[in-house]
């Protein structure tokens, strides 16, 4: 199997890798930040190819360019850098739609600015769904974790939304679950099995959807 390379790091990311590390392995300099995010690209890669029964260690650290002790002076075992690597691409995707949701004029218009800009992300790191997916049977906790702490940020934001008059009153975490929902399985629609839609496009119908809903009054409205 050929060994695919590992994207260099950004500023921000290196920020974030170093809570990733296992307890007491935090890198303590500007070298080791940059390594352990190398091994958690390519833990993504790993994972994400092989999934978790089949990926080693060795695999990791091939595809990262570093020594095996490398990998174990950050992280303690494969679970762990598993765990760490949920953990981080939740924080990618947040990191990835936050901008884009805080330039947004309104509510809608914000629901709107994520959801195109996560098919986006999807879209270059499909890994991310089998990864996921396998939290629920390899890390349960980090699995429900990724999900509760998404619902709970569009949850604020909708109750925020709804104390400036943009959205109906009485917003609550149905609604916030539905659009986590929602965006996830047109993530994998639209950015994994398929880019047939650009993802603003994608995003353009969810915004009437939400604006206006389903009934028949508001489709002639």
């Amino acid at each position: 199997m050929a060994v695919e390379s590992v994207p260099n790091a950004t500023a921000p990311a290196l920020e974030e890798s170093i809570s990733a590390a296992s307890a007491g392995k935090a890198p303590r300099t500007e070298r080791g930040r940059r390594t352990l995010r190398t091994i958690l690209d390519a833990a993504a890669i790993e994972f994400g190819e092989r999934g978790f029964h089949e990926a080693s260690v060795s695999g990791i650290t091939r595809r990262a360019g570093v020594a095996l002790g490398s990998f174990y002076t950050y992280f303690d075992s494969k679970d762990a850098v598993f765990r760490a690597l949920v953990r981080d691409m939740s924080d990618q995707v947040r990191d990835r739609v936050a901008p884009a949701i805080r330039a947004a004029p309104d509510q809608i218009a914000a629901e709107r600015a994520g959801l195109s800009e996560f098919i986006a992300f999807v879209r270059g790191h499909k890994e991310i769904y089998r990864i996921i997916d396998e939290a629920e049977f390899v890390d349960p906790e980090s699995f429900k974790l990724h999900y509760a702490t998404t619902a709970d940020r569009i949850a604020t934001r909708l109750k925020a939304a709804a104390v400036r008059g943009e959205v109906r009153g009485d917003v609550s975490e149905v609604h916030a679950w539905a659009i986590m929902g929602m965006n996830v399985f047109l993530g994998l629609r639209f950015g994994v099995w398929g880019q047939d839609m650009a993802p603003d496009d994608v995003a353009d119908v969810v915004a009437d959807f939400l604006a206006r809903g389903l009934s028949a009054e508001a489709r002639s409205g």
